[in-house]
């Protein structure tokens, strides 16, 4: 079976090589990107299975990128990875799609296990995270 094909998103350079080595063994990283607008385009041209992306990025926020992939028409399963820890963030970014919601502090525990829920079409929380 083929392995899941994972874009990345997130404006802090250190944030996505820690991603890539965290999921390189179970997923294929197919890109990485550090803005919502790259993000759309290239979500549009990679066609990936799953998309893990920060909520604050340049250009477009996370949310602002996730309403535009839905729209059109992108069937990628929407992790957001954040240091948000709100109930209104978690409700704002499962309205526009999202399946997980992993916090920056709980990434190696929670991301895998939120991959493999989204790719179930369930949705995942950070069990530090009120929702």
């Amino acid at each position: 079976m083929e392995r899941p094909r994972v874009l990345l998103a997130d404006d802090h350079h250190p944030v996505l090589d820690r991603l890539v080595s965290l999921l390189h063994a179970n997923f294929e990283v197919v890109g990485a990107v550090h803005d919502g607008r790259s993000l759309v385009s290239e979500a549009q041209r990679l066609q990936p299975d799953v998309i893990v992306m920060d909520i604050t990025m340049p250009i477009l926020t996370g949310i602002e990128a996730a309403r535009e992939l839905r729209e059109a028409g992108s069937a990628a399963k929407l992790i957001f990875l954040t240091v948000h820890q709100s109930a209104a963030f978690v409700r704002e970014c499962f309205a526009a799609g999202g399946l997980g919601y992993v916090t920056k502090s709980r990434m190696i525990t929670d991301l895998i296990p939120a991959i493999h829920e989204a790719l179930s079409d369930q949705r995942f929380v950070s069990p530090s995270v009120p929702h």
